[in-house]
């Protein structure tokens, strides 16, 4: 049996698939998550549980620390340990649609650990036409704490591993024979993109560029996770230097806004279709 899902479209055409309740291996935090996401001419550009990172599912959200449970997947990096196989993997469950069709939805899930609700999101994604030869997918996730005494959010840097504080939205985009160009506002290439404060950064492929924007103050705040020699993925990174908490009953919003283009947009192109995707 397949799992649950829905298509997503834009332009008359479908562009994505949501999957809301996949069949998983706890050890891979089961979360809902977007596979595949296509351009409007058909070009695949995301990965599923890819063989060099099998919890990395297609595009969505992931926290590889809440309060010490893993909602990422995979091993926990442990301070002076490093990657660790423990038995502290969370899951995120799809509780329901307040809306859906095929130009988005509302979403209601709840992160679990065990049988105790840590937190409740409120996950809201739309498509928009950008041009003729893109579209945006715009993904708003809010995070509420339920536990009641505030939760910590942490990442493997703030663990003890520097340059890997990702967490939070993140896309993992398909291995191609190359490495995807990668370059931002005002820097190109991994190194000089990874690990800091950017409008927008983008990965272009063979035949396709993903560009990533902060749609809102605070997640213009939040450094870029940019991989593309190792594997081709790039996230946001909620916990960079320090933990983030989450006060008691109290709520993160953050508003992120990818264009899907066909072909190899510079860094002019790039420009337009993220001004025209977020005023959409």
């Amino acid at each position: 049996m397949k799992p649950a899902s829905i298509e997503l479209c834009c332009a008359g055409r479908p562009v994505a698939r949501y999957v809301t309740r996949p069949e998983l291996d706890p050890r891979h935090s089961p979360r809902p998550y977007l596979h595949p996401v296509t351009t409007l001419g058909g070009v695949r550009v995301t990965e599923l549980m890819p063989e060099d990172h099998p919890h990395h599912l297609g595009a969505g959200v992931a926290v590889p620390d809440v309060a010490g449970h893993n909602f990422w997947g995979g091993r926990t990096f442990v301070r002076d340990h490093g990657p660790t196989a423990l038995d502290n993997h969370g899951e995120q469950r799809h509780d329901g649609f307040r809306r859906s069709g095929p130009g988005g939805f509302v979403e209601e899930l709840s992160w679990s650990a065990g049988d105790r609700v840590l937190l409740r999101e409120t996950r809201t994604v739309a498509t928009a036409e950008v041009g003729e030869a893109a579209w945006a997918l715009d993904l708003t996730f809010s995070l509420t704490d339920v536990w009641g005494e505030g939760l910590s959010l942490g990442s493997p840097a703030t663990n003890g591993r520097p340059g890997a504080a990702y967490g939070g939205f993140f896309w993992r985009a398909p291995r191609e024979a190359t490495a995807p160009e990668v370059f931002g506002a005002d820097a190109a290439g991994e190194r000089a993109v990874h690990g800091r404060r950017s409008d927008w950064v983008a990965l272009a492929g063979e035949g396709w560029t993903l560009v990533f924007a902060g749609a809102s103050e605070e997640t213009r705040r939040d450094p870029w996770f940019v991989r593309a020699a190792e594997y081709p993925g790039v996230g946001s990174s909620l916990a960079h230097a320090d933990r983030l908490v989450v006060a008691p009953g109290g709520t993160l919003v953050r508003r992120v806004v990818v264009v899907v283009a066909d072909g190899r947009l510079d860094r002019a192109g790039a420009t337009a279709a993220v001004r025209e995707a977020v005023a959409a």
